[in-house]
């Protein structure tokens, strides 16, 4: 398909997908999901387990394979300027002593899940076809208990922005968490797809550039973006577009050396400074890129799951091993280990529901493992439905522990009994 055959397929792909994306929206929305939730969703709903099952020439007409890379680069855009934006909101609030929490936090939501996966897998070993041909069990079980220790961090930072709970001790705690917890999941993905491959260097070439990032945010796009910003002979126009090609160039950086572009577009956003100037540019970029970019990234994740290949029961059974381990692991595992910080019990729970979903990200690694050969179709659903489900779950969850809260406030307590002649 020519490029000018090709345009006006993506004219009209995009249509049906913002279109169906608002009217699954307006539907959740209606029972308390957020709008990023919606999108995951309605994504699957394009693709073949539902759209694709019921008209599928029509999907092809509408999805062509050609479309595809379209789709995916244009949705990182989309991701690229919401995480610079969620960056730059995490920083304006300055939360006291949460370095120490949130490293046990990741900690604790890394280990428990990853071990937890890779139990399952190796339990599970011959019983059900989720191996890719070639690939030994030890790296699909790795990949399983990589993608389980991932958390959806631009997910988890649109759901607290979404509900105004950037500021909050929950919110900064689980945003620093869950930035600390998926750059040690992707370093750990680097080598498990380096040990599949065969070849180590990749993953060095992770592990080396992810220390030198931190040198060149912090004495390089920390100072530049602030000369942007702040320099009185700079006008508005070359402030947004020095913005977009420093964001851009680290979020070329950290995609060239494994660690995806996500994390480089939020450190941009965290030192950025944050004055008149830094607003007028992240108000300009991100409506645009959160209503029309990001949910063609969603929609691109859902074109390549099967809800279908569920028929076979061993890998049903499976998925739902998945879900399971992917919730004891993660939510229980997070709310423990704040609680063992000292944390309050509804900051710990809110914290552990955050932290348990795993949407964005962990459609972005099975879409690397299925890529490189790792992940097979079924594997791929299943993990589908666990970033689904566990992220579903995020938005009830935070809910319930509010109401309950609410009810103790208002509770009446019991009256204080005082002993005789004490009072």
């Amino acid at each position: 398909m020519t490029p000018s055959e090709l345009a006006p397929r993506f004219f009209i792909a995009v249509v049906v997908i913002l279109l169906f994306c608002k009217l699954v929206a307006w539907t959740l929305g209606r029972v308390g999901q957020p709008a990023v939730v919606s999108e995951m969703l309605a994504g699957v709903l394009l693709g073949p387990s539902l759209f694709g099952l019921l008209f599928p020439d029509a999907q092809d007409a509408l999805f062509p394979r050609e479309l595809y890379p379209v789709l995916y680069i244009l949705g990182q855009v989309g991701l690229v300027i919401f995480m610079f934006q969620a960056g730059h909101a995490f920083a304006r609030h300055r939360v006291p002593n949460l370095l120490g929490t949130a490293g046990a936090v990741s900690l604790a939501g890394v280990t428990a899940p990853l071990a937890l996966g890779a139990l399952l897998v190796l339990a599970t070993s011959g019983h059900v076809p989720i191996r890719a041909d070639g690939v030994p069990t030890g790296v699909t079980a790795a990949f399983v208990g990589v993608a389980l220790a991932i958390t959806a961090f631009p997910m988890l930072a649109r759901i607290i922005t979404e509900r105004g709970q950037a500021g909050t001790r929950h919110g900064a705690l689980a945003l620093a968490s869950g930035a600390i917890d998926d750059v040690v999941a992707w370093i750990m993905l680097a080598f498990v797809i380096a040990v599949a491959s065969g070849e180590l260097g990749p993953a060095l070439v992770t592990l080396v550039g992810a220390a030198f990032f931190v040198v060149l945010v912090w004495f390089g796009a920390r100072p530049l973006s602030r000369l942007l910003l702040t320099h009185p002979r700079i006008s508005p126009q070359e402030q947004l577009l020095g913005t977009v090609a420093l964001l851009f160039a680290i979020a070329w950086y950290t995609d060239e050396i494994g660690l995806y572009a996500v994390f480089g577009a939020f450190a941009v956003g965290v030192v950025m400074p944050h004055n008149e100037r830094a607003e007028a540019v992240t108000g300009t970029l991100t409506p645009i890129s959160q209503n029309i970019f990001l949910p063609l990234f969603f929609t691109y994740s859902g074109l390549r799951t099967e809800f279908g290949l569920l028929g076979d029961g061993s890998v049903l059974l499976f998925a739902v091993g998945c879900v399971v381990v992917a919730v004891v692991g993660k939510f229980g595992a997070c709310w423990a280990a704040a609680r063992l910080r000292g944390e309050p019990n509804g900051v710990a729970l809110r914290v552990g529901a955050l932290m348990n979903a795993r949407g964005l990200m962990q459609l972005i690694a099975l879409n690397v493992g299925l890529e490189e050969g790792i992940v097979t179709p079924s594997l791929f659903t299943a993990l589908v439905l666990v970033a689904l489900v566990t992220t579903l779950m995020t938005t009830p969850l935070l809910t319930l522990v509010e109401r309950r809260e609410r009810a103790w406030a208002t509770a009446p307590q019991p009256a204080r009994i005082v002993p005789e002649g004490r009072a």
